[in-house]
């Protein structure tokens, strides 16, 4: 009888002894940038189930979450596995500036977008400015 040899299983199995970070949350890469009266942020998340995506408003600290399942490969032996699933996490601070009634999300393509818009209150406005003898004038703050 004779033994055959697979060096991708072996590898695998080395690989996932010393990186198994299964157990810990992954981290999702975005870009958040802000446009005229609101922050936008984008992560990537292909292939989430959209049902899965959790964002959660805490005070001043906003939290992203979602799921990616393995998917069921019950009769699949794995040669390479390099796509991570799991649970992925991000958390952010905001500031005051921001309106967090008003923020919205949307998914498409495996990305989360996710608009802040920013408090009136904190938007630049004119103030006016009364002077004895000359009138009023508005002066930007």
């Amino acid at each position: 009888m004779a033994m055959s040899f697979d060096p991708f299983s072996q590898l695998d199995r080395i690989a996932q002894s010393v990186f198994d970070t299964s157990r810990q949350p992954r981290m999702m890469p975005v870009d958040l940038s802000r446009e005229g009266d609101k922050y936008l942020l984008n992560a990537d998340l292909p292939g989430i189930d959209p049902g899965s995506i959790d964002i959660d408003l805490d005070g001043h600290l906003l939290s992203i979450r979602a799921q990616r399942s393995a998917g069921d490969h019950t009769n699949s032996r794995w040669l390479l596995q390099e796509r991570p699933f799991g649970s992925y996490l991000r958390q952010f601070t905001i500031g005051d500036d921001v309106d967090t009634e008003g923020i919205s999300a949307s998914y498409d393509n495996g990305v989360l977008s996710v608009l802040i818009p920013i408090a009136e209150r904190a938007k630049p406005r004119k103030v006016t400015v009364d002077s004895a003898g000359t009138g009023r004038k508005a002066v930007a703050a």
